[in-house]
């Protein structure tokens, strides 16, 4: 458990009524003890660990193992180029299908039809929602090896 204490001085930002620049907040001469009474007293503790810096630290060292254990890892670079080209490709390929008059209209359309069924079908109820959790954690062992 690590803890940090501080007193900090209260923003010198106005002197008898007046505003003073940032620059000149340097050249102010420092606070004396009837002046440290105005000082804030910050205390900060932190207890362990979150569970989503768990979940990532997790996912790290599965890549982190999945590289070890490559034989090819010019194979995994090459597959990880074609990653990013085929981003890029999908990125150019959406933006010239938005330019097309119907279209754009067209998917907006399915779009909200799909979402509607997904929230019908998967969030309305407990269990529907219990099973996507359950499909979603099958999906995640897969795809990481586990």
């Amino acid at each position: 458990m690590a803890s940090i204490y501080a007193n900090l001085p209260s923003p010198p930002l106005l002197v008898h009524g007046k505003r003073i620049p940032f620059r000149t907040l340097q050249k102010l001469p420092l606070s004396t003890i009837k002046e440290r009474q105005n000082c804030v007293a910050v205390a900060v503790k932190a207890t362990g660990e979150s569970s989503e810096s768990s979940a990532s630290l997790s996912i790290v060292k599965s890549v982190q193992n999945i590289w070890d254990d490559s034989e090819d890892r010019l194979a995994l670079v090459g597959l990880g180029f074609a990653a990013l080209v085929a981003v890029w490709a999908s990125a150019n390929v959406i933006t010239a299908v938005d330019k097309l008059p119907v279209i754009p209209s067209a998917l907006e359309f399915v779009g909200i039809l799909y979402s509607s069924w997904f929230v019908y079908r998967y969030l309305l109820l407990k269990p529907n929602r219990e099973e996507l959790f359950q499909i979603i954690k099958k999906s995640v062992g897969d795809i990481l090896g586990q």
